[in-house]
């Protein structure tokens, strides 16, 4: 008998939990039955409202009215996509410093043992990754300067100094146009918005940009040049980083190392400076925020993105020097590349 009632007891829990399931899948197919048409006619009236709402937005893109709109605005959203164009040439001056070329490899695990050596993925080889000892990049994190110089062959004199000054007057000017061109597309929108749909301009400005001609701009920071000291174990168990970002900030500590190793020979001692946000203010300011050559001011256009200039180009044997350098609005700038111009060289 008491055999019996071990092997009953289970089976009634099992047969109440069976009743109880049956009694909520019941329960749960008789609310969706009586949702079910709810739930169609809801389904079916989105629907509907979207596929109307798609045609109302087709239309419109298409009339004469927003074509006139996008007309009267052309040479805004125009200089827009230049400034973006430009801004994008100034994200791209920095020149990577190249390594010797070692060959290509492959490298293939035939260990008999079953190890998963995930930290192998890791392993990175290119000019701007150091592999190395854990040591090293420990002693990198301590002094990221000295090992950067040390083991990526960044050569400790003058025209270093002036290409890295360079970058950071370069990156300066790409932040700073970042920051004015999207202002300039926000004004330009906020100008049009009286004229626009309340659904479209709320619901499908991504599409309104585009439609209007707006180019897609990238404000990310991902552009900054990344040094990296790596360490991989050899059973690839294990690994080490040590990320150098060259940032506007560590950019002008980095002149600013380079410029306490350096004993310079072609500028004069006092003369030289060191391009940092305060110099390329100072310059701004006395030229009164107007460029040299087309004479416009950030009075006559809100957005102007101004830019510094070497008057010598560095590439030429100028240095950065308060009567080397010059105010000048983007396009002038642009225009003038590494080209002397020769009224304001015969000045200096």
């Amino acid at each position: 008998m008491a055999r019996k009632t071990k092997i009953s007891t289970p089976l009634i829990i099992i047969g109440a939990i069976v009743a109880i399931g049956s009694l909520v899948l019941k329960l749960i197919i008789s609310i969706l039955d009586t949702l079910a048409v709810p739930l169609l006619i809801v389904g079916s009236t989105i629907i509907i409202i979207l596929f109307i709402y798609f045609i109302f937005q087709y239309i419109y893109f298409k009339s004469d009215k927003f074509k006139q709109i996008r007309e009267e605005i052309r040479k805004y959203i125009e200089n827009c996509n230049d400034l973006n164009h430009h801004i994008i040439e100034l994200r791209n001056s920095f020149s990577e410093i190249k390594i010797e070329n070692q060959g290509k490899a492959n490298l293939e695990d035939s260990s008999n043992y079953n190890f998963q050596r995930k930290e192998w993925a890791n392993f990175v080889k290119t000019s701007q990754v150091y592999n190395c000892s854990a040591t090293i990049c420990k002693n990198a994190s301590l002094q990221p300067f000295k090992y950067l110089c040390k083991y990526f062959n960044i050569e400790i004199k003058e025209e270093t100094l002036s290409e890295f000054e360079r970058v950071l007057n370069d990156f300066s000017a790409a932040e700073q146009g970042k920051k004015l061109l999207k202002d300039e597309k926000e004004i330009i929108l906020e100008n049009i918005k009286s004229k626009i749909p309340w659904l479209i301009y709320q619901f499908s400005k991504k599409r309104l940009e585009q439609e209007l001609g707006f180019e897609e701009f990238d404000f990310d920071d991902f552009y900054f040049p990344v040094y990296k000291f790596q360490y991989v174990s050899a059973g690839g168990n294990s690994s080490t980083n040590c990320n150098i970002e060259l940032d506007i900030d560590n950019l002008e500590k980095f002149i600013f190392y380079l410029n306490d190793l350096i004993k310079f020979r072609k500028s004069i001692h006092g003369q030289r400076a060191l391009m940092t946000a305060n110099l390329r203010e100072k310059i701004k300011t006395r030229d009164n925020y107007t460029c040299r050559k087309c004479t416009i001011s950030t009075s006559d256009e809100r957005n102007l993105l101004l830019e510094i200039d070497h008057i010598i180009p560095l590439s030429k044997g100028g240095i950065t020097s308060e009567n080397n350098l010059q105010t000048l609005c983007w396009r002038c700038n642009r225009t003038k590349g590494s080209k002397i111009e020769i009224q304001y060289a015969n000045d200096l």
